[in-house]
């Protein structure tokens, strides 16, 4: 199992990356996120906490190697559970492959926490694990591109989010600005 992960922070308050959260896609730097479907979404009447079951659908380019080992074709779909907690201000977001998973797995959990009023920190942890019985060089090999992929995607998904928390902020900064 090979583990990435990563944490920094947002100039931007919780409430606003969380609204930010629902808006992420489609965005300029993701185009391998080409559509989200809610599954479901309810409120817990005691907690208050909001809970939403979604697939994302990707198109991926693989290595010619992979598909040739593993057949299979560009499209592939998550599915993402989050729980968004505004007693405490958590909002955690957790995320598996569905496709190819008889084959590896990233485990993804994501979580979004005020620092100040104006900061949010994000952190991010996946769990990636290649799931056949191979050589140890060849199943280490795949899990290594798995992470590259993984941190090529973190490094979009973080600039696609903040242009589009920047442009949230930006049109919400225009509407209250006086005349």
């Amino acid at each position: 199992m090979h583990i990435f992960s990563q944490s920094f922070k947002y100039d931007h308050s919780w409430s606003h990356v969380v609204i930010g959260m629902w808006h992420k896609y489609p965005n300029p730097h993701c185009t391998h996120v080409v559509n989200v479907d809610v599954l479901d979404r309810t409120i817990d009447p005691i907690t208050g906490i909001i809970r939403t079951e979604r697939v994302l659908g990707c198109k991926q380019k693989a290595p010619s190697w992979i598909v040739k080992l593993f057949g299979g074709s560009e499209d592939a779909f998550v599915r993402e559970i989050s729980f968004i907690d505004p007693a405490t201000q958590t909002a955690t977001i957790t995320s598996v492959n569905l496709s190819l998973s008889q084959f590896a797995t990233c485990y993804e959990r994501i979580q979004y926490r005020p620092m100040s009023s104006t900061q949010t920190s994000f952190t991010q942890t996946a769990e990636i694990q290649a799931r056949m019985n191979m050589w140890r060089s060849m199943t280490d090999k795949f899990e290594d591109w798995l992470v590259q992929r993984f941190e090529q995607n973190a490094i979009s998904g973080k600039a696609g989010f903040s242009d589009v928390l920047r442009t949230m902020w930006e049109a919400k900064e225009q509407r209250t600005a006086p005349s």
